[in-house]
């Protein structure tokens, strides 16, 4: 069973994430409803006062044409056809295309996604909830999504890469394929990983196409449809505010606003609009587009648009035209009929810098949801945890800070001078009485002394703190060592593990446990006990 902790207790989550979810008075301004269930009927009624019959079709026509090739489940047949219908909304999340789905967290957000739409759907059974994993094909930041780590080891793609991610080829994972396969071990869920990596990266010709068949086989079964949209009748449907952000900068303008508010509130923003938030995109080629006196230029290019060529260029060509992450969320609202947007922290930091940018662009702002984050802990690890008087929440304190901790625990001597330094304290107001009846100097020389004595006790608690340390040395290496095996370089380990080095052991009951024990509106950290 999951234990669970509170996000703020983690000690890795942002005062800003914290704050929204403690729903801090000052941040109402920058999202619409809160992630509660009873205000998904608000934002049903809000997305239908604007989404369109035409864009619906559309929709899922390029569904239909991106699925074509694809075995498709029951499940999923049946939510693409779901979609014509005006009482069917989706709930989405977007994640880049990283090398075998990258971190652990990749699995936890669209089992987010996917358990949200059922809980709704048992709330709400008279509209339909359907789980949207939007690939981040456009990307170009191939460094991002190049690898992905395993049992210590980093298995990278190494090639050169430009243009959009989705089209790059899969040349070269064979070589990928051999590496990992050698760390894999004889199991027959290592068989099954193996024929996982090989069918979605050495039978499909490119990232696109791979992310679709591996996200497919792992999710499929429970419905998930997976979206591309680099795709030219998608990107029609978006041309309006395309043309819009061409000719006026409205983007620019309404997120610089919000983010100066939000940074005078002291969190930090996320990402700082450009003046024009587009990429222009064909083969081989992403690359920002600039407006420079009466001609906007594509950067690093010779190419360059007059006003009226560019508008033309849209109008004949909006596949051309790539929204950056200013305008991606903007894109995902204006063609799906979404009511949520599931992401991580830093994901809705930004997100939260655009409530403006939509309301100006007429555009119905969606629900953010924090993403379940979980600890998957082995029951031998849970045990040694307790063994050693750990509770869940010590293990996610700073490392020094944990040692600091259960030494003073553990230590037949007491390693806490406040006694000592309240009696001393104590002592030096009968000083600061009899330094009143005299000059200022005299009090001065009281306050120096005071302080002098009080670090001077700081210092020999520090000092038996460290002689503490080194006499109970095998006792907190076990520490260290249980934190180790479960923050791996000292990060939460959603941010860095591979599902690959979990399904080694677990093999196929992994998804299904995971999909059981995360519940996407209790939003707290979970702590998942695995079974072999």
């Amino acid at each position: 069973m999951a234990d669970c902790i509170a996000y703020q207790d983690t000690n890795y989550f942002s005062s800003f994430m914290t704050d929204y979810l403690a729903q801090k008075e000052s941040l109402t301004d920058f999202y619409e409803h809160f992630p509660k269930l009873e205000n998904f009927k608000k934002q049903v009624d809000l997305k239908q006062e604007n989404y369109s019959v035409s864009t619906r079709k559309v929709l899922v026509s390029s569904l239909r044409e991106q699925y074509k090739d694809t075995q498709i489940s029951a499940k999923s047949q049946e939510n693409i056809e779901l979609l014509t219908q005006e009482n069917t909304f989706t709930i989405t999340t977007g994640h880049q295309l990283n090398l075998f789905t990258g971190p652990l967290y990749f699995l936890y957000k669209i089992i987010s996604t996917i358990n949200l739409t059922e809980e709704l759907k048992e709330r709400y059974p008279g509209q339909n909830f359907v789980p949207i994993y939007w690939m981040a094909t456009e990307d170009h930041d191939f460094e991002e999504i190049n690898f992905f780590n395993f049992e210590q080891h980093k298995i990278q793609w190494n090639k050169e890469a430009s243009g959009a991610v989705g089209d790059l080829p899969t040349e070269g994972l064979e070589e990928v394929f051999k590496k990992f396969s050698i760390l894999l071990n004889d199991s027959e869920q290592s068989a099954h990983l193996k024929s996982l990596f090989k069918k979605a990266y050495l039978e499909h010709h490119n990232l696109t196409e791979a992310t679709r068949y591996l996200a497919n086989e792992l999710f499929g079964i429970y419905g998930l449809i997976i979206l591309d949209g680099n795709d030219a009748a998608l990107k029609k449907e978006l041309s309006p505010y395309v043309k819009n952000e061409l000719l006026h900068q409205i983007s620019s303008e309404e997120v610089g606003e919000t983010s100066k508010k939000i940074n005078e509130l002291g969190y930090k923003i996320q990402v700082n609009p450009r003046e024009i938030n587009l990429f222009y995109l064909k083969e081989n080629l992403r690359e920002r587009i600039i407006k420079e006196d009466e001609y906007y230029i594509v950067h690093e290019t010779n190419i360059r648009f007059t006003e009226e060529e560019i508008i033309t260029e849209l109008d004949n060509y909006p596949e051309r035209f790539s929204p950056n992450v200013i305008m991606r969320p903007l894109y995902e609202e204006v063609v799906l009929p979404n009511l949520c947007y599931i992401g991580g922290g830093g994901e809705l930091a930004y997100w939260m810098q655009l409530k403006s940018y939509f309301r100006k662009e007429k555009v119905s702002f969606p629900i953010l949801l924090l993403r379940n984050s979980a600890l998957l802990m082995s029951e031998k690890q849970i045990q040694k945890t307790k063994k050693l008087g750990l509770s869940f929440k010590d293990l996610f304190l700073k490392q020094e800070n944990l040692i600091s901790k259960r030494t003073k625990e553990i230590s037949a001597i007491e390693i806490d001078f406040s006694a000592q330094k309240e009696q001393l304290q104590q002592q030096f107001k009968d000083m600061y009485a009899l330094a009143q009846q005299t000059d200022k100097s005299f009090y001065g020389a009281v306050a120096a002394q005071e302080k002098k004595q009080l670090n001077g006790l700081d210092h020999l608690e520090k000092r038996l703190l460290k002689a503490q340390k080194r006499k109970l040395k095998d006792e907190l290496q076990r520490v260290v060592h249980i934190q180790d095996e479960v923050f791996p370089h000292q990060s939460l380990q959603e941010r860095s593990i591979n599902f690959s080095e979990f399904y080694q052991t677990y093999g196929q009951d992994l998804i299904p446990k995971l999909k059981k024990e995360l519940k996407p509106l209790d939003l707290q950290f979970s702590i998942i006990s695995l079974t072999e």
